[in-house]
């Protein structure tokens, strides 16, 4: 080749090198690609620090991913990553000093984390409350705080008893570690916990520091990833965000359209009648899967039950047909918004009862329901009917016999009665419940759970909480939007009703120290703290009720 004579140019192309957003995650610099991504895709992603949850993929409403920008608390998965270039990054991983230790084992002393999935997040907005010196015994703030989070497992007590527990670095802030008591078996309470969650799971320091092998959070990094298309199959990319963008992916809204329970009730001289909504179970961590080519796919249950909205998921199947398909691991993952429309919720009901106990439930048809409730109300008739709507499920916390018992016992215990509601579980759990107004004017809900041997009496309170605590979500505040047509209109995870910290009243649990064969508990306080609450409203016919438990 020769050199261009002096008339001749030399074509030249200007190479523009792409921008980037330079961050100090966890005290280390670091530069990532200016894409656009989120600041929790960064985290996650491209620097493998998966302590930052994503709950709600990105809404910005259930604070799973919460991180420190600056010292204070903030979600990632709405917050651009170039938004916060040059600012330091602290998520639960660059706590120092034993200070993440510290609130881990704090919350497994108070029984403050279940599934694990949603408390790196709290931590790091505790973390914040900490650096502003807020007491422990400031009740008000902690609750406020947590608004911005959201906790399906634990019913927030154990929750805001964790800020101020010894274990915390809050009240011994000299303190660098803690050690959960020699005296507490943790093996027994991993056995509380797997009878209760109807799961295998867990109870431990790493449970509550989000390392409990979540099948999001497990994936080689390597590995495809695969969401739903919105046509029945899947968009494939090598990233999350690739695939949402094949997928079209639009960010799910709040629907301004009313709840309303999708059933006619049958006709009848009843005493009571009730009629319930579609209910979301609202797991914070949606339906996950991988496999490799050829192997098994890892579960999506990774430590709890999911209160039975994952069983029969479709992720873990996928994850295995794509693996084998592209010859490389596959991490199938939900949105938001598909766990939604896909996942399965407890069945809706329209039932009538009369004073003698008999009475017809029509119900939406779902397989094995009315075994379920004839098992508690033998006197009832179970009409099944078609009805368009999400998929269902009697794997959902006590579907069917709950609905069964809290109509035995609204004709058993007069609107006027104060006296406890005790509920039998065919599983051989009872619970008794009642719902008091203190000398304060505030509502105490006040339990008694029995369920053989405890084997670990904080595993055992904090389950029953969170039973309680769902349980006068399902009454007064928690269902769906589904229209005429069967389309879930609610998507947002604020829009399902679940009460906050804030609204959630004290709740009392007394555990029956009975030895004998443990056996769940919590689902008995469900029904019975259901029960009380509906009970204490008057019994009036269509849930949610939409009234606060109020005194």
């Amino acid at each position: 080749m020769t050199d261009p004579g002096p008339d001749e140019s030399v074509a030249t192309t200007e190479i523009t090198m792409p921008a980037s957003v330079d961050l100090i995650v966890d005290g280390v610099e670091v530069s990532v690609a200016d894409d656009g991504s989120s600041l929790l895709d960064v985290l996650r992603d491209g620097l493998g620090l998966t302590s930052a949850k994503d709950g709600c993929s990105p809404q910005g409403q259930c604070g799973c991913c919460t991180v420190l920008v600056d010292g204070a608390p903030r979600v990632a998965c709405v917050t651009p990553a170039r938004r916060v270039a040059g600012r330091a990054i602290t998520t639960l991983d660059g706590l120092g000093d034993g200070v993440a230790d510290s609130w881990a084992d704090a919350f497994v002393a108070t029984g403050g984390s279940q599934c694990g999935f949603c408390t790196p997040g709290i931590i790091m907005r505790f973390e914040g409350l900490r650096s502003k010196g807020v007491v422990a015994d400031d009740g008000g703030a902690i609750e406020r705080a947590l608004q911005a989070h959201l906790c399906r497992c634990t019913g927030w007590r154990t929750v805001v008893d964790a800020y101020g527990a010894p274990e915390s670095p809050v009240e011994l802030p000299t303190r660098r570690s803690v050690s959960p008591s020699p005296a507490r078996d943790l093996q027994a309470a991993s056995r509380r916990a797997t009878i209760e969650g109807g799961a295998p799971q867990r109870v431990g320091r790493e449970i509550a520091l989000g390392r409990a092998g979540f099948a999001a959070d497990t994936a080689p990094d390597d590995a495809l990833v695969a969401v739903p298309d919105g046509a029945g199959g899947w968009a494939v990319g090598e990233s999350l965000a690739e695939a949402r963008r094949s997928a079209g992916k639009v960010q799910g809204r709040r629907t301004t359209a009313e709840t309303a329970p999708p059933l006619a009730l049958p006709p009848g001289d009843w005493a009571v009648t009730l009629r319930t909504s579609w209910v979301e179970p609202a797991y914070l961590e949606t339906d996950a899967s991988w496999c490799a080519p050829g192997g098994e796919p890892v579960s999506p249950l990774a430590n709890g039950g999911a209160f039975g909205g994952k069983v029969g998921s479709a992720v873990a199947g996928a994850s295995r047909e794509l693996a084998d398909l592209h010859g490389r691991p596959v991490r199938v993952l939900f949105s938001r918004e598909d766990a939604v429309r896909l996942g399965a919720k407890r069945p809706p009901v329209a039932a009538g009862i009369r004073p003698d106990g008999s009475g017809i439930l029509r119900v939406v048809r779902t397989v094995g329901i009315a075994d379920r409730v004839t098992a508690i109300a033998p006197g009832f008739e179970v009409e099944e009917v078609d009805a368009l709507g999400p998929p269902t499920t009697t794997a959902a916390r006590a579907a069917g016999w709950a609905e069964a018992a809290v109509l035995m016992a609204a004709v058993a215990n007069t609107p006027g009665d104060g006296g406890p509601i005790r509920v039998d579980a065919p599983g051989g759990g009872s619970a008794s419940a009642s719902v008091e107004v203190a000398g304060d004017g505030h509502v105490v809900v006040r339990v008694w759970v029995s369920c053989g041997d405890p084997l670990d009496e904080v595993v055992v309170h904090s389950y029953a909480i969170g039973a309680a605590h769902m349980a006068i979500g399902w009454v007064t505040s928690e269902g769906l939007a589904v229209d005429e047509a069967g389309e879930v209109h609610d998507l947002t995870i604020r829009s399902f009703g679940v009460p906050r910290a804030i609204d959630t009243p004290r709740i009392e649990i007394g555990i029956d120290p009975a030895s004998g064969s443990p056996v769940n508990g919590s689902d008995a306080v469900f029904a019975a703290v259901a029960a009380a609450v509906w009970r204490h409203q008057g019994l009036p016919p269509d849930w949610p009720t939409r009234r606060p438990l109020r005194g």
